[in-house]
């Protein structure tokens, strides 16, 4: 009979260069690059990975998930493959913890809380050095306005105008536990903006491109080509008006996964 052991790795990354978490034929993933390197360090066990989100392209992670499932054999020490693993990986993943779990825990269905920042600045271009973390939006935007429009997202509601591609499948019905415009005083660097601007989301899951899409009706709002009815009318089930301002994808940051 078949044994197999499981463990919950938590990693980091930058976005910037990588095209989101899933692997793809031919392009640069994080899921693709995480393989790759197992490869390399357990050269002789058969193993399995599974992520438990999967990020857009340029989406960076400051602390995301994954599983890996090895057959037969366990890890000798945990310590000592997180190290050979760090060493191995490229420089902009890097593993943080491992711990053993079980066939209990299934890292998709466990329930989670994920909390997601979107970094932004508008008005004067910024440094260049910036843009792997920060989107810029160069009109002038109404933050007050803004941060009364993030509350509306809070909640049970129908994210049906927030997604996507969706299919006859998708669970459209979503909850928020909190969103809020607040300023940046988390991630800082010396050529960063002034100024800057964190928008926070936390819930347990989240659609296709659904964050991206809330932070392009917030800045429809902010620079007046979008009023704060319209907002609010987009989250009922009887409208339909899908956003159609993706916000750029390395402004999002995956912060943290929480398991319950």
């Amino acid at each position: 009979m078949r044994q197999r052991f499981y463990y919950l790795i938590k990693i980091q990354y930058l976005g910037y260069r990588l095209h989101g978490w899933q692997r793809q034929p031919g392009l640069k993933t994080v899921e693709g690059l995480v393989k790759k390197t197992l490869r390399f360090v357990l050269p002789e066990v058969k193993f399995k990975i599974l992520g438990a989100s999967r990020t857009d392209a340029m989406v960076s992670a400051h602390e995301a998930a994954f599983e890996l499932f090895i057959d037969h054999q366990p890890l000798e020490n945990m310590a000592d493959f997180l190290v050979l693993f760090n060493r191995n990986l490229p420089p902009d993943i890097r593993a943080l913890s491992i711990k053993e779990t079980d066939a209990s825990f299934n890292i998709i269905q466990h329930p989670k809380l994920k909390e997601y920042l979107y970094l932004f600045a508008f008005g004067k271009k910024t440094h260049p050095f910036a843009a792997p973390l920060m989107a810029t939006f160069h009109e002038k935007l109404d933050i007050d306005l803004m941060k009364e429009g993030a509350k509306l997202f809070e909640g049970k509601h129908s994210f049906h105008n927030y997604c996507t591609k969706p299919t006859e499948h998708t669970v459209l019905d979503r909850e928020i536990e909190k969103c809020e415009i607040i300023l940046n005083k988390e991630i800082t660097a010396s050529f960063f903006p002034e100024r800057s601007y964190i928008l926070r989301v936390v819930g347990a899951g989240f659609l296709r491109n659904q964050i991206r899409l809330m932070m392009g009706s917030l800045v429809l709002l902010g620079n007046g080509e979008k009023t704060l009815e319209e907002l609010k009318a987009s989250l009922d089930k009887k409208v339909t008006s899908p956003a159609t301002f993706i916000a750029p994808g390395s402004g999002l940051i995956l912060n943290k996964v929480d398991f319950k």
